[in-house]
């Protein structure tokens, strides 16, 4: 299999188009043979919250990568408010304690809090929920400062929604909610051999034999890169049927084998059905994780502390035009690691910067007891 990629080929891949209908839940499935992959039908996701325990237990000694297509992160600017350093060393607190309602959405206005961010649980009465009811109740000026910089406007796209805001085509709060809760939290932190992807370290450094690998996609993002157009849209057949000898090419070109049962599927059109459009993003979501994988895709991998240990990243998504969303406003929240004999490989290249800022040592004696 030619590829241009440094990063190790995992053994088996997995993409979960989620939603919030657990019946409407679809994956899709490659496994790696003689050098080549394999892509499967699609199917449905079953009991979510083991998804990713039994693509682990599949991939055996083999390393597994799986995405999802729901939000992993929270955007620094409600971080700030609530004192998060670190997503996956907040995300088994959720749910419980002083966060026990973080999950409940919202519906009035005195509800909302930093410990209850979603909003709100319905529309109705029309006109009478708004964006400035959420900045407000989070203290924060803009939506934007909602938005996790992967969200953000870009060139060839419009600024995703905050995953906090319930309402409109581009709410994600649904997915990221039930994401967290069923899929996330079994499986991260703490878990051997479980890893989320940017948080835990460079991709390269994370597929490894035994390891499964947990990353965030963005389907849409992979239309544009696959060269998928939808018209009049996804939940038409004929607008995905139209789309059948993209698909085909494209294997074609990067010696990737489809199931005899998965070209018929494309070639229908993945059926007659609006809810069609559910293995359609599974299967997108796959061959676009192969196109990074397999080296057509750059895979731009964040090296600022914000991004890889609060906001995360889509995989797949290129950085940033506009370079002031990864410059000098970020470096203002920093996040500090814990003390070690032989710190971890990602801080090492921080270390000199570190002692130019703090010269002194004279309370050296009091931290260290």
């Amino acid at each position: 299999m030619a590829t241009n990629s440094p990063t190790p080929l995992p053994s088996m891949i997995v993409h979960a188009d989620w939603g919030s209908n657990p019946g409407q839940r679809w994956m899709a499935k490659s496994t790696l043979r003689n050098g080549r992959y394999l892509v499967h039908e699609p199917e449905p996701v079953g009991n979510s919250s083991t998804l990713t325990q039994r693509t682990h237990a599949d991939a055996g000694e083999a390393a597994a990568l799986i995405g999802f297509d729901f939000p992993i992160g929270l955007p620094v600017g409600y971080a700030e408010q609530v004192g998060a350093q670190d997503f996956l060393a907040l995300l088994p607190r959720l749910g419980h304690g002083e966060w026990s309602n973080f999950y409940d959405v919202a519906d009035r206005l005195d509800q909302i809090g930093f410990h209850r961010p979603f909003y709100p649980n319905s529309p109705f009465p029309k006109g009478s929920k708004k964006h400035r009811h959420l900045l407000d109740s989070l203290h924060v000026a803009s939506i934007e400062d909602l938005r996790r910089r992967c969200d953000k406007a870009r060139a060839d796209r419009q600024a995703a929604e905050t995953i906090f805001w319930t309402l409109g085509p581009k709410a994600v709060v649904k997915a990221a909610n039930l994401g967290w809760k069923e899929v996330l939290t079994p499986a991260l932190p703490n878990t051997a051999n479980v890893n989320a992807w940017p948080f835990d370290g460079m991709l390269r450094d994370l597929i490894q034999p035994g390891n499964a690998v947990i990353i965030e996609t963005y389907p849409a993002e992979f239309y544009r890169q696959l060269g998928i157009v939808l018209k009049p849209g996804k939940r038409s057949q004929e607008a995905r049927q139209q789309n059948a000898d993209t698909l085909f090419q494209w294997a074609h070109a990067c010696d990737v084998e489809l199931d005899p049962k998965l070209d018929v599927i494309i070639e229908n059109g993945f059926g007659p059905s609006p809810d069609g459009e559910d293995p359609f993003d599974a299967t997108i979501g796959l061959f676009g994780m192969l196109n990074v994988l397999l080296g057509n895709q750059q895979l731009y991998e964040p090296t600022d502390v914000v991004t890889r240990k609060i906001e995360g990243w889509m995989f797949g998504q290129s950085a940033n035009s506009d370079e002031t969303n990864n410059g000098s406003e970020r470096k203002a929240y920093a996040y500090t690691p814990p003390i070690e004999d032989d710190p971890p490989s990602e801080y090492r290249p921080l270390a000199d910067l570190y002692d130019l800022e703090y010269t002194h040592d004279y309370d050296l004696p009091f931290w260290l007891s």
